[in-house]
């Protein structure tokens, strides 16, 4: 291996390096090329490369000694017999740290436990002891050459040498073991015990990063005793910034795809980009040092309690937004790395500390945010406490430089992470284009760089991702930027492939040039600052001296010589450090901290300040004055006196001081008290409905959709879910812990009637309660309800139980956590997992945090809500439109119309001021004391009691003031006093109830308790509302329980009312269409998740009436319809008596402007904040299609915006002149917005003032008053007249006011066209997987998103998918687990309600099948006397055979063949009609739940079939062999060769000559052998075409009973029957029956069993027992037979039918005693109508049997079924067998139900052509044709074509047969079927036979088919026939017809013609058959 000197120079790299130096002198003209010598001379410590390992380090682990190529490294070969497996030792022990990680560990004294690394098994350690002394310390450095280590898995101690260790442990490498390479991290247990990675090893050269450690301390939750020293001592120094991590070092939750990636190194190449420019002064080449040894330096700790830092939540705020791996916890962000960047040269020393100067916060009036970039921060000291640190910037950094494994696959390669230098220029010029109130995102930085690096290597990363390019992957990166940014010069753009990268030295002046351009918004300390110290010393000296006033950010560049670039960046910026600072809480501290400063009174000043008016006096005396009421106690507290009433000094913007002159005579003349209006006559409303019960069309289908999902898990062949073994269906709702949630879900499962239709209510429930037990809240009384339902579902497995969990992604906490996680333990528990009986459904509107690597449910389970609309079309006819999130947005585009999503700009401003003056105080604090202040104001100036009203209105905004006139008047214009909601969201449950306090307070001294209400809503209490307005609702809703309360928000519809809706986040209530105003402007701006975002947004969701809609694009002159009344205006008056009093009436926002995207005035048009970053990168003219995806086809720029400062007036007037410019506009029509509804969907309709505009332009004014016609969802575009408030709104999705900062990012759009916050982390517990993430694209439908979010973000460590791996699987899906997803309030709930409905119906539909249920035809209307006892439970042979035999068929099936004459028979006048060959088809039928005692088919497979059906452990399943047997059968005169197929599990049923040899028969019992548990005879069922629906699962039919049963299939359907029906016997036929029919597989079923028979009694002979004793009867069963019923004689009513095993009925027939004298038993068809007549039915019969027979094959042998037979087979054998004289019984006490199967059976014969294997209509004339003529010839067996030809065509053969009972067709020897009409007549020709009495009876014709040596001229002598009689012989061939003519002497009595003969329409290969036709002489 020998040493590697630096200073070697590397000469198989001198060409490239030289070349690629001059290619980049002569292409560029700014940067410097870097001299060769240096880039291939090395130093004598080299800086990291970009793999994280230094150069040397590369060298060594190449074994670079030479220029040489390195020698592959030679393995010892393992000891003979050892163990070879990876992750195992040789002594065959396992290491892997999956395997040990809770067994107790034996480690020697100074040992430590390492994790190994091994390539072999990349997701998994090896766990090892070593000698600490042996392994470097925290600094890289003191490790002792050499290896010292024990195996923990056999044992063995004293490895001296790491190659042998290696070897011991199956490493299994390529290279030569070194120890920096494999012993990876340190080993601890966390607080349970539980073995875990800890802190990487920190070899030198090695890349582990403070993130890295960070990470997996907070993933393996380290205790306290141990977190300490992890954090302290064991923390890594931060190598170069530059250098992307390794993935192998990162944990495997935060890999991309698989759990782990593999290590694989980067090139090392030194002139990428990131690597120092500049020569190093080292020459002399010092020999080879080991790494731990370097004599670096490190930085000094920083005590981590003197520095508050950012806790794991704010990566989801501002800055923090999308960090890709978690900071850990907060205590852990502020450890400042004690390494400068893996730089040994020119650190600062140790002690340099930097002190924080004393009374910063109250000097400065701010508290800077420090944010670490590249380089490890000096200590701080003194004032710690007023600066925050960050690591968020570091860890962009660092996540930007982890490039994907896909570019490390391919080897050395030109793609580098973007350098140091570029970075930080590229942070310089983000915080440049920042407005001065916008707050960096983080997001928005990562995709800066995400782009640069992207086009950066545009070419290298087309050719890697073209094989990879997936749906999502080839789309855009990151934000859209220009490689040429505006404010530097042209020359400098984004450095391509082509171009160096940008040096240290040319960094200063560069980044100097971009903060240039934003004046002082940016200051930049590069210039003679040699440290961070340094920077940072003078940053602090210049905030103390006042001259950072106007800077909001200082950045601190460190680029001195022989040293790595570091920067760090100051946030100065007042509002900017606020945000950051409060965002650095988590949700629940910030919630903690606001309640604190409540709780101190440390906002007692603010609220002073604010209760004051200024000259106008104070809000307190002035209420005093028109109260007549006391004053309340304080709201603040119970010790306080009204504190926050007392009046200061009030200062108000200059928006705010001006009001429109007038307004307040309006208001108060409209606004008079409720005790004093006067009561109309006609107190109620004819406009007012509810409609809260109605399933809508969209609902019913995506109930529909949920359950083909279910189906579709059932349907698989995992088996997971087993539908069929479901009788019933019941259910638990989980809903968040809000009482109003549970209550309205409540109401909804109840008025839904799935209660009743699921069997749990058997009346009509008068209550709610008695739904509230399937509703149940997470918290801790959830646990026994769960507990309770999975003993129910153990309990009952015949019950499926569906857990809705809703609203599910409110919880996604892992059940380690301390206070949450109650989802995890009660959903994830290994006891819902595995009970096979519980399906879960999963019900959100924000589904994103259960979309990650680790989810737990399949993508193939998500239902996604559809569109209602495609292209305007209603695709499910629907009567709503939907208004949610998307058309709030398109709103915003609106050019003449009041967007509905807007911000207050007055009050923004207020706040901002009072921000400024109250640092110490939070945010929200500040915001709700300035809103509820408007409130308070607004209601009393609205009010009109006091005289000053018209001086109030200046203290208050102008929206505000709309809100409160709208609550106030909207109820005067009904005559029910019908009113709006105003919703007020404050998630601080302390502030919203000191608003509720202080509003209460107010109302009451006003006198305005009756006028409306205020509602806290607290989920944690009920609903409550003053009786007052509960008894006005009631009388709305008409009811008169006297106890009613409203408990859901829902019912307070119509209601004037303030909600002050609480909570950190919306639990999911439902809000009524009377809400009318969202005011969110007092939600949290600090935490930025597209979960959050759009879950606040969704409380203005809302259902819209489609028929009130309008299409857009009326025409300019369509001014005809009524404007709002209500809009802009401060009464709710009609435009007339407006116009009257020549009111200025008070704007309700800012108006309408076109300047950008929001329709709001921008209060800093500079530096507006909603224009985005993109479109500060992009010019303006660039920008306009790019800023918001609803402009893409506008055709025009945007005027500019308003200036912020001018008194109302002027804005109003300059507001006019934008309108008239927008006169020119195209039609609207030509605006096509990206939302589902194609139409804005609010307006502005007031017209301006005349005392603003003298002369207004014409245009102008048309525009305002015809702004409805594009209004579509208003009713007054089609009822303008309502004269209620309620029901002209109640269509109108409400106007929604959001915070400034959320409304600019909203309402801006990325590069892709979605709003900015799509692209947001979706939800606080995940983490994206890497930054090298596409955006999500707008044409990305709802399953592609998933797919995004399940490729690109992993779950968090508190997260409770966090633990959802599996060792070798890339996904861990639980079976049964579903997701619904779809908006807010669009209606999942009724969905999932009604798939509960539908479920349950079909589970019952499952359970039921269609049955035949017909009455028996031909039935004799006379009784005859019983010849047995009505309960004879068997049949006396004597008897039967003095009872006739029924020769008539009753069998309905057989109702369109021809009748058999029987002499006692009348048939029915009328006859039957004809029917068609598909009767079977159309049968009559009756749906019948299945009964325990069922035969199933494949679909069924529950637990107690599972052995049945091959699922036996102690076989392999499909284990079958194949048998043959062969025998010979006389009549057919030769050997018959027929397969077995007889599973392993099976094989005792048969003998064989030899175990596994040859197949010599089916072993038989004796007849007198009986056992309760067995059948005696063997079971024969022929099928074909029915490997599916076939019921041959006769498991629960059996009862359990041991039985033979053998499914007789063709050849060509052997292989599908045996994959179907693994452990069933196959009797496969020859191949010759291919073809064949029903006959061929009896009559093979009854020879092989006659023959089976004769060798089984010859096997008894040889054994010695008796011969005839053998059981000679075998069941032939159709493979349709489903239940089986016997009649109940002991019932008081009859005879009841009742439902019975088939072993019960095989019992029963087998032990007849008589039963050896019977040669056919049967049971007779079931019928819902029983016997005909209520005559007691003779328990038994002979006569005709059918589908379920008892065949004695002793007894029958001279009687064959035929073989040639399609149809009537049967009919056909029990008349030549009962012709034989043997007996024929039915027992008629049993019948069989037989299931319509309307696929396959033997009944479904098709007729082909031989010219095409597709069917032709061929009709029954074509079946034959004369001998040798030219026809269409079929590719049909003859046979059938001759039956179906007599079938239809007898008529013309036999015309003297037609309906002529009384002369029958003489049929010899066979039966054949020649249609309804015709009756045929048997006899038998055989001696002694039985055949009915034909003395007198004349014949119509004579049929002769095969006649053989019987039939004699003789016999047919004893007939006669009718003159003109037709006769028909068929035989095989023309010469047969002949010699039978002949030798039967039938031309003496017949005469035939040579045009009389026949064949069939068959080729001479497929053997036709002839007929010969003649008529009676």
């Amino acid at each position: 291996m020998g040493n590697s000197y630096a200073g070697q120079l590397r000469t198989t790299r001198f060409e490239e390096v030289l070349h690629n130096s001059i290619e980049a002198s002569l292409r560029s003209n700014t940067v410097v090329p870097r001299p060769v010598f240096s880039q291939l001379y090395l130093e004598t410590d080299q800086p990291l490369a970009p793999n994280g390992r230094t150069e040397n380090d590369e060298e060594e682990e190449k074994s670079s000694e030479s220029n040489s190529p390195p020698i592959p490294y030679q393995m010892k070969p393992p000891p003979e017999g050892c163990c070879t497996t990876d992750g195992f030792c040789q002594a065959g022990k396992d290491l892997r740290l999956s395997s040990l990680a809770s067994d107790p560990l034996d480690l020697p004294p100074g040992f430590s436990l390492v994790g190994i690394k091994s390539s072999s098994i990349p997701d998994n350690l090896l766990v090892c002891a070593v000698d600490r002394r042996f392994l470097p310390d925290e600094r890289g450095h003191n490790a002792l050459l050499g290896f010292s280590g024990n195996c923990l898995g056999c044992g063995e101690k004293g490895f001296r040498y790491f190659t042998e260790f290696s070897n011991h442990i199956n490493l299994k490498l390529s290279t030569q073991p070194k120890k920096q390479k494999h012993l990876k991290y340190h080993l601890c247990r966390n607080n349970q015990g539980v073995l875990v990675r800890g802190a990487p090893i920190y070899w030198r050269g090695n890349d582990g990063r403070m993130r890295q450690t960070a990470s997996s301390l907070s993933e393996n939750h380290l205790s306290s005793n141990e977190l300490q020293p992890n954090l302290t001592s064991t923390l890594p120094p931060n190598p170069q910034g530059n250098n992307g991590l390794q993935l192998s070092d990162i944990p495997p939750t935060l890999t991309n795809g698989s759990h782990a990636a593999s290590s694989v190194a980067q090139p090392p190449s030194q002139s990428g980009p990131g690597r120092p420019s500049g020569p190093h002064s080292n020459a002399a080449p010092p020999k080879k040092r080991h790494k731990g040894w370097s004599p670096e330096s490190s930085a000094t700790n920083q005590p981590e309690s003197t520095i508050k830092t950012p806790s794991s939540s704010s990566i989801s705020s501002f800055l923090p937004v999308s960090s890709v791996i978690t900071n850990g916890v907060r205590s852990e962000t502020g450890v400042v790395p004690n390494s400068s960047q893996g730089s040994s040269t020119s650190l600062p020393p140790p002690q340099l500390t930097v002190s924080v100067p004393d009374l910063l916060l109250q000097t400065c009036r701010l508290q800077p945010v420090i944010f670490k970039g590249h380089g490890p921060l000096p200590q701080l000291t003194g004032n710690v406490g007023e600066v925050l640190i960050s690591s968020l910037l570091q860890s962009c950094y660092l996540s930007a430089q982890t490039l994907p494994r896909v570019y490390q696959h391919y080897g050395p390669s030109p793609i580098q992470p973007l350098s140091t230098e570029m970075q930080i220029l590229l942070t310089v010029y983000y915080l440049v284009q920042l407005g001065p109130d916008q707050v960096p995102l983080i997001e928005d930085l990562e995709q800066i760089f995400m782009r640069s690096w992207r086009e950066s290597h545009l070419s290298e990363i087309r050719q890697y991702q073209q094989p990879q390019t997936s749906g999502i992957q080839g789309r855009h990166y990151g934000i859209e930027t220009t490689s040429t940014f505006p404010g530097l010069p042209q020359h400098l753009s984004l450095p391509s492939q082509s171009q160096q990268p940008l040096t240290s030295s040319q960094l200063p002046w560069l980044a100097q040039l971009a903060a240039s351009s934003c004046g002082e918004s940016v200051l930049l300390l590069a210039e003679n600052v040699e440290s961070l110290a340094q920077g940072l010393q003078q940053m602090f000296s210049r905030l103390m001296e006042g001259r950072l006033e106007n800077t909001n950010y200082v950045v601190i560049i460190v680029t001195a010589a022989r040293q790595e670039t570091q920067s760090c960046v100051v946030v100065t910026g007042k509002h900017q450090c606020r945000a950051l600072a409060e965002s650095m809480f988590s949700p629940s501290e910030g919630l903690k901290e606001i309640s604190h400063q409540l709780s101190t009174g440390a906002a007692q000043d603010l609220m002073n300040f604010c209760n004051s008016l200024g000259q106008d006096g104070d809000m307190d005396n002035i209420l005093d004055i028109s109260s007549v009421y006391s004053s309340e106690a304080s709201p603040l507290s119970s010790s306080q006196d009204s504190p926050e009433e007392k009046s200061v000094h009030s200062t108000r913007s200059p928006k705010a001081t001006h009001s429109p002159s007038g307004s307040q005579t309006q208001c108060s003349k409209d606004s008079v008290s409720p005790k004093g209006r006067t009561t109309s006559p006609k107190d109620t409303c004819s406009e007012y409905f509810v409609e809260w019960r109605e399933i809508r069309p969209i609902q019913l289908a995506v109930a529909r959709k949920l359950l083909s999902h279910v189906c579709a898990i059932a349907d698989s062949s995992t088996q997971n879910l087993d539908l069929g073994s479901f009788d019933r269906v019941s259910f638990l709702i989980l809903v968040p812990p809000s009482e109003v949630t549970f209550q309205q879900t409540v109401f909804h499962l109840w008025s839904s009637g799935v209660l009743r239709e699921l069997g749990s209510l058997d009346q009509e429930c008068a209550s709610q309660r008695e739904a509230e037990r399937y509703v149940v809240k997470i918290d801790q009384s959830a646990e026994a309800r769960i507990d309770s339902l999975i003993r129910e579902a153990h309990s009952n497995s015949y019950t499926l139980y569906i857990l809705v969990h809703d609203h599910a992604h409110w919880d996604v906490s892992s059940s380690s956590e301390s206070s949450l996680g109650l989802v995890d333990q009660l959903l994830n528990s290994r006891q819902v997992r595995e009970a096979t009986n519980i399906l879960i459904l999963h019900v959100t509107s924000f589904p994103f945090a259960l979309q990650t690597q680790c989810t737990r449910i399949s993508p193939y389970n998500e239902i996604h809500w559809p569109s209602a609309y495609s292209n305007d079309v209603d695709l499910y006819h629907e009567k709503t439109r939907y208004f949610g999130a998307s058309e709030l947005l398109d709103s915003t585009c609106s050019g003449n119309s009041l967007p509905l999503m807007r911000y207050d700009s007055s009050f923004e401003s207020m706040t901002s001021m009072l921000e400024e003056r109250f640092p110490k105080l939070h945010s929200a604090v500040i915001r709700t004391t300035v809103l509820i202040q408007h409130y308070s104001v607004a209601l009393m100036a609205a009010s009109g009691r006091l005289s000053s009203s018209h001086n109030l209105q200046k203290h208050t905004s102008v929206e505000t003031m709309e809100l409160v006139q709208s609550l106030l008047t909207a109820a005067q214009q009904c005559p029910a006093h019908h009113g709006h909601m105003i919703l007020l969201r404050i998630p601080c449950l302390a502030l919203a109830a000191w608003a509720h306090r202080r509003l209460s307070r107010v109302r009451k001294q006003l006198g305005l308790e009756d006028s409306f209400e205020i509602i806290l809503g607290n989920p944690n209490q009920a609903l409550n509302v003053a009786q007052t307005f509960t008894d006005q609702i009631k009388t709305w809703l008409k009811i008169q329980d006297a106890e009613w309360v409203p408990r859901t928000y829902l019912e307070l519809e119509a209601l004037p009312c303030i909600l002050i809706l609480s909570g950190s986040e919306p639990l999911g209530e439902s809000l009524p269409r009377s809400l009318k105003y969202c005011d969110l402007r007092l939600i949290n701006c600090c935490y930025l998740q597209r979960t959050t975002l759009e879950q606040e947004l969704g409380l203005a969701a809302y259902l819209v009436k489609a028929e009130s809609r309008v299409l857009l694009n009326p025409g300019p002159e369509s001014d005809q319809l009524e404007s709002d009344p209500e809009k802009l205006s401060s009464t709710d008056n009609e435009e007339e008596e407006r116009r009257q009093h020549g009111d200025s009436p008070v704007s309700s926002s800012q108006p309408v402007q076109s300047c950008s995207d929001s329709g709001v005035p921008d209060p800093h048009p500079a530096q507006s904040v909603q224009k985005g970053t993109a479109e500060a990168i992009h010019p303006p003219s660039q920008s306009q299609t790019q800023q918001h995806y609803s402009f893409q086809s506008l055709p025009h720029p945007h005027p500019a915006p308003l200036n912020p400062n001018q008194p109302p007036a002027q804005a109003y007037s300059q507001i006019h002149t934008l309108h008239h410019q927008q006169q020119q506009l195209p039609p609207q029509g030509h605006f096509q917005p990206f939302s589902q509804t194609n139409s804005q969907l609010h307006t502005q309709t007031h017209q301006p003032s005349h005392s603003l505009h003298p002369n207004p332009p014409a245009q102008s004014t048309r525009q305002h008053s015809k702004s409805t016609s594009s209004a579509s969802l208003s009713p007054r575009s089609s009822s303008p007249l309502l004269s209620c408030s309620w029901a002209r709104g109640v269509s109108r999705p409400p106007s929604v006011l959001l915070p400034r900062a959320l409304y600019d990012i909203i309402t801006a759009s990325d590069s892709s066209g979605l709003p900015r916050c799509t692209s947001f982390l979706p939800h606080m517990s995940v983490a994206w997987a890497s930054s090298f993430r596409p955006l999500l694209s707008k044409m990305m439908t709802c399953t592609e998103q998933s797919l995004y979010y399940r490729q690109w973000t992993v779950p968090r460590s508190h997260h409770m998918d966090s633990s959802n791996r599996t060792e070798g699987r890339s996904d861990n899906f639980h079976p049964r687990r579903l997701l619904l997803s779809g908006p807010p309030q669009v209606g999942k709930t009724g969905a999932y309600l009604h798939f509960l409905g539908i479920l349950s119906r079909m589970l019952i539909r499952l359970m039921e099948v269609d049955i035949y249920d017909e009455e028996d035809i031909s039935n004799n209307a006379q009784a005859d006397a019983l010849k047995h006892p009505p309960n004879a439970l068997w049949p006396n042979p004597d008897i039967m055979r003095t009872m006739p035999f029924d020769y008539t068929i009753h069998h309905p099936k057989y109702d369109d063949i021809s009748s058999v004459y029987c002499p006692g028979f009348k048939p029915s006048a009328e006859g039957f009609p004809t029917r068609q060959e598909d009767v079977f088809l159309r049968r009559r039928t009756s749906r019948i739940k299945l009964s325990k005692y069922a035969a199933y088919n494949t679909y069924h497979h529950c637990e107690q079939c599972h052995q049945y059906l091959g699922f036996n452990p102690r076989y392999q399943m499909y284990e079958s062999t194949l048998y043959a047997f062969t025998f010979t059968h006389l009549v057919l005169g030769e050997e018959i060769q027929l397969y077995f197929i007889i599973p392993k599990s099976k094989e005792h049923y048969f003998s064989f000559s030899q175990p596994g040899g040859q197949l010599e028969g089916m072993r038989l019992p004796l007849s007198s052998d009986w056992s309760p548990d067995c059948i005696k005879s063997p079971i024969f069922t022929p099928t074909t075409g029915r490997h599916e629906h076939g019921l041959f699962n006769l498991y629960h039919a059996m009862d359990g009973a041991s039985h033979l049963h053998i499914l007789v299939v063709k050849e060509y359907e052997m292989a599908v029957y045996k994959k179907y029906w693994p452990n069933h016997i196959m009797l496969v036929l020859p191949t010759v029956f291919n073809g064949a029919g029903i006959g061929a597989a009896h009559f093979l079923i009854k020879e092989l069993s006659y023959h089976n028979l004769e060798l089984e009694r010859s096997r008894r002979l040889e054994g010695g027992g008796p011969a005839g004793d053998v059981w000679p009867f075998i069941i032939l069963a159709d493979d349709s037979c489903v239940m089986w019923n016997a009649v109940d004689l002991d019932a008081r009513n009859g005879s009841v039918e009742h439902a019975v095993s088939l072993k019960q009925v095989l019992h029963h027939m087998e032990a007849c005693q008589d039963l050896m004298h019977f040669g056919l038993c049967g049971i007779r068809k079931w019928s819902s109508r029983g016997s005909p007549g209520n005559n007691p039915r003779e328990p038994f019969s002979r006569g005709h049997l059918h589908d379920f027979l008892l065949l004695n094959v002793d007894r029958s042998q001279n009687v064959q079924y035929d073989q040639n037979r399609f149809t009537c087979h049967d009919v056909d054998f029990v008349l030549r067998l009962h012709s034989a004289g043997l007996l024929v019984c039915r027992f008629n006490s049993f019948s069989v139900m037989k299931k319509q199967i309307a696929i396959g059976g033997y009944r479904t014969f098709i007729i082909k052509t031989k010219m095409t294997d597709v069917p032709t209509s061929v009709g029954p004339s074509q079946y034959i044709c004369a001998p040798d003529s030219k026809h269409l010839l079929l590719a049909t067996p003859a046979q059938l074509l001759l039956e179906k030809y007599l079938q239809h065509t007898s008529l013309k053969l036999f015309p003297l047969s037609a309906k002529n009972y009384t002369h029958p067709v003489l049929s010899v020897d066979c039966y054949l079927n020649l249609g309804p009409e015709v009756t045929v007549c048997f006899v038998s020709s055989r001696p002694h036979s039985v055949n009915i009495s034909t003395t007198g009876l004349l014949f119509s014709g004579l049929l002769l088919c095969f006649p053989d040596a019987f039939v004699t001229a003789g016999f047919l002598k004893k007939f006669a026939f009718l003159k003109g009689a037709t006769l028909c012989v068929i035989g095989a061939d023309r010469s047969s017809l002949r010699q039978t003519v002949g030798r039967l002497e039938l031309e003496e009595e017949w005469r035939f013609r040579l045009s009389d003969e026949f064949q069939t329409a068959n080729t001479k290969e497929d053997r036709p058959l002839f007929f010969l036709t003649g008529k009676h002489i």
